[in-house]
């Protein structure tokens, strides 16, 4: 169905006043790139949640990242949005540590930081394992892989995050003013779609599962907006030709295996009950966080960044004070102007002029 056919039955709806949260960063940059804000009914509001794994990654979490960068004899691994998000300190960042002399190396995935530790078994690599469940299977399959080929030199600092924990944590907070979610794809090709069940049986919230083509995105919008008109919340599958209702059963006993649930901070959400995930007893010795002994802080101070009031749909990027005047893409303050899935990058890529 084409995007013109699909904005009709959207405006032939009854008028509404909502707010619809794309929990996905891929989502909220497709959205961004396409304009699609512009072209829903007055009302209708779309607003960003906690699905951008770089942007919902405290700030402690990164200064000891960045202090494993500075230590004698370590090597860090890390995707590349990840380089350039501040810690507690602004400017201080991967890619700052690496010009003065730390090792930091970029990798596309876990796997290429095992073969980093095997061309250097005189440094120990440690991954820096951001993400939800949809690259948490590949970070588990590294540690399996490193262990069966007898890599010793090779851990992860493991900032996994579990999405259905947060949503939850999302809707019991103070303040919460959403009316139906656009679920990640991505996540959901991993967990199955019936995973996203409890926001319209527990909460009475419509949940669409969204692909991620402006025709996609309008389709899951009109879904919501329809379920909402009649009342009646429910789960729609919009990406049925990608996800299955019990999604990938290999991935998930993969997780089974090298994983435990465990307490975990978010920014703009703080800690959360089950929201983390740690490796496994048998797989301890690829704990970057025991083998090192890497300590993390209580938490920085409060600055006038707002990256966790965007991303849990309480304010727009535009909103922030300082979005577009001290904090640009080359100049970032927080990490939601850094990372490519970030609402502050998609809001200030494809500003309107």
């Amino acid at each position: 169905m084409r995007s013109a056919e699909i904005l009709e039955r959207i405006n032939a709806l009854p008028p509404q006043r909502v707010r619809l949260m794309e929990v996905c960063g891929t989502h909220t940059m497709a959205i961004a790139r396409a304009g699609l804000k512009r072209l829903l009914p007055e009302g209708v509001e779309l607003v960003s949640g906690p699905g951008c794994p770089v942007c919902v990654t405290p700030p402690e979490l990164m200064d000891a990242a960045l202090e494993l960068a500075s230590r004698p004899g370590v090597t860090v691994a890390s995707y590349g949005d990840m380089l350039r998000v501040p810690g507690s300190r602004r400017g201080d960042d991967l890619a700052h540590r690496r010009a003065r002399g730390g090792s930091v190396e970029l990798v596309y995935s876990p796997m290429d930081a095992v073969e980093l530790a095997k061309r250097h078994p005189e440094r120990e690599v440690v991954f820096l394992g951001v993400g939800f469940e949809t690259t948490a299977p590949g970070t588990a399959a590294s540690a399996l892989a490193a262990r069966e080929q007898g890599v010793k030199n090779y851990s992860v600092f493991t900032m996994l995050r579990l999405v259905e924990p947060a949503l939850r944590a999302l809707i019991g907070s103070e303040g919460f003013d959403v009316q139906g979610f656009l679920c990640p794809g991505h996540v959901a090709v991993i967990t199955g779609a019936e995973h996203f069940r409890f926001l319209p049986g527990e909460y009475g919230l419509p949940a669409v599962v969204a692909g991620f083509e402006p025709e996609d995105i309008l389709l899951s919008v009109y879904e919501l907006l329809r379920m909402l008109a009649d009342g009646r919340p429910g789960l729609v599958n919009e990406y049925s030709r990608a996800v299955s209702p019990g999604g990938n059963a290999l991935a998930q006993e993969m997780l089974r295996q090298a994983f435990v649930p465990v307490r975990a901070s978010w920014r703009g959400l703080g800690e959360i009950e089950a929201s983390g995930l740690a490796f496994a007893p048998e797989l301890s010795d690829y704990d970057a966080v025991k083998k090192l002994g890497i300590e993390i802080g209580k938490g920085a101070p409060p600055t006038a960044c707002r990256c966790g009031e965007v991303i849990t749909g309480r304010m727009p990027p535009e909103g922030c004070p300082l979005f577009g005047k001290v904090c640009t893409p080359e100049d970032p303050v927080g990490p939601c102007m850094v990372s490519s899935e970030g609402a502050c990058a998609a809001a200030y890529k494809y500003r309107e002029c």
